[in-house]
């Protein structure tokens, strides 16, 4: 009798499902926590790196919402140290400022920075007399750099080619362009901050730049305390714009370097175009302040067809259409890149004396 009844028990209990080998089997729910705990682990501790992605998202209520969500995460995972292991990653990598969001606009070494101070400096320029033509050697060549968002590259690259032979100047590195950056937003990447460190430690003598392809917006980052900019062009946007531009300008110049500021050329899209106007114009009107510290190269002409207008294709000098344009509009193609190298060059030419300097290898002349 006992033993039909122990039968009856082993056939009611539940059998324990094994894999291969005989090992046991979790179930889909066991699973399903051990991942969702991982999850949240991961999310804390990688909170910083979210955070950052959140706040350099465009404008917009998809941003909002993911400030919302990783705002907190971020304060909880530092509240309870977990942030550190990602912290210390970085640093042993060298990259510990990846998950800094830094918006403060920084001029030069002997101002103080003006983010979160209306009433700070204004960063205008020290009335000076122009400097003196200088003359540079191979064995004291000119220390160059060339920085700007994405259309900088293409004619930052034709600069390097240009002056590759030339002995009397120093590239301080390749082309450092950044796409989607710009003055208007320093949380996505802070020039300010950039210009000024090279400004410091490369010290070089000519700076050439490109800026404003990202910034006819109305939403900007870094703003003084009480500031509020809404629309693209507006008083208060023109007024902190061109606070932003004298910025960069007097961080450069301050020690005595040139600036070459690259303007935006004219594009297929002629809403763009006239806001690239704006710009434009706030950037000339800074340079002209700085006679023989600062100059603008317009390149809207450079560009232009027959009518006036947009073209992709520009005839050269021998009369033979030249593509010039990306096809975005916007870009430029290699020939453009030589002529407005060309073209910058002979700015730096006018304050400095480099001796013999080639000019760019391109199939295009000036139009």
């Amino acid at each position: 009798m006992t033993d039909r009844n122990d039968d009856r028990r082993r056939r009611r209990r539940p059998k324990r499902r094994t894999g291969e080998g005989g090992r046991q089997l979790q179930s889909a729910g066991a699973a399903i926590v051990v991942c969702l705990g991982a999850l949240v682990i991961a999310l804390f501790l990688n909170a910083p790196g979210l955070h950052k992605s959140a706040t350099i998202q465009p404008n917009g209520w998809k941003r909002d919402v993911a400030l919302a969500v990783t705002g907190p995460l971020q304060t909880v995972s530092h509240t309870l140290r977990l942030d550190r292991p990602r912290k210390g990653l970085k640093e042993a990598l060298g990259r510990s400022q990846d998950d800094v969001v830094d918006t403060v606009v920084a001029g030069p070494e002997d101002e103080q920075p003006t983010d979160g101070d209306p009433s700070g400096p204004q960063a205008e320029p020290r009335p000076s007399a122009p400097p003196k033509r200088e003359r540079f050697t191979p064995r004291k060549p000119l220390r160059l750099w060339i920085a700007g968002d994405s259309l900088a590259i293409v004619p930052g690259q034709s600069i390097l080619r240009a002056v590759a032979g030339n002995r009397s100047v120093k590239p301080l590195d390749e082309v450092e362009g950044r796409l989607s950056t710009g003055l208007e937003r320093p949380d996505v990447y802070n020039w300010f901050s950039r210009i000024r460190e090279v400004m410091q430690k490369e010290k070089p003598d000519a700076v050439v730049v490109m800026f404003g392809g990202n910034d006819d917006h109305g939403y900007m980052t870094g703003l003084p305390e009480g500031l509020g900019v809404s629309t693209f062009g507006s008083q208060a946007w023109r007024e902190e714009y061109r606070r932003r531009v004298a910025t960069i300008m007097n961080t450069v110049t301050r020690n005595g370097a040139l600036i070459v500021w690259i303007g935006l050329p004219i594009t297929k899209d002629a809403d763009q175009t006239r806001r690239f106007d704006t710009i434009n114009a706030i950037v000339q009107a800074e340079a002209a302040k700085r006679p023989g510290r600062a100059s603008y190269l317009d390149t809207y002409f450079f560009f232009a067809g027959k009518d006036g207008g947009y073209a992709q294709y520009v005839e050269n000098g021998a009369g033979r259409l030249v593509k010039m344009r990306g096809d975005d509009g916007v870009h430029f193609e290699r020939p453009a890149g030589d002529l407005i190298a060309e073209k910058a060059l002979e700015r730096i030419a006018e304050r400095y004396d480099l001796g013999e300097q080639k000019r760019p290898s391109t199939p295009s002349a000036a139009p």
